[in-house]
């Protein structure tokens, strides 16, 4: 079963960047549709980003313009660059994928904390 696993989170003030990575364990890694995904405190988690395998992107409108999802398939690894953030962005931030749908299986996470 494919695994995720997310890093590059942390303490960041208002309208500072953060890079999050996040490492992948499935062989058709290049095939999958990944996304980047906000859960905030008290709220359901909330797909903010997505590349397909084509390299084609879509994201929330809270997010757009600010955030950027990248691929590296040869790293098995995609990327979530998060410019001008707001304290709203803070939230633990998941990556997931697949195929066809994403997987039933998440990894821990990263916490991204907006604050002064």
């Amino acid at each position: 079963q494919v695994q995720f696993v997310e890093s590059g989170g942390g303490l960041v003030q208002p309208g500072g960047s953060l890079r999050l990575s996040c490492a992948a364990s499935g062989r058709l890694f290049s095939m999958y549709r990944m996304g980047w995904y906000q859960q905030a405190p008290g709220k359901q988690r909330e797909l903010v980003a997505q590349i397909t395998s084509g390299g084609t992107t879509n994201y929330a409108d809270s997010v757009k313009g600010r955030f950027t999802i990248t691929r590296d398939n040869a790293k098995k690894t995609v990327y979530l660059q998060m410019n001008s953030l707001k304290p709203e962005d803070t939230a633990v931030y998941y990556c997931n994928g697949g195929t066809i749908a994403p997987s039933s299986s998440w990894g821990q996470g990263t916490q991204v904390t907006v604050s002064s």
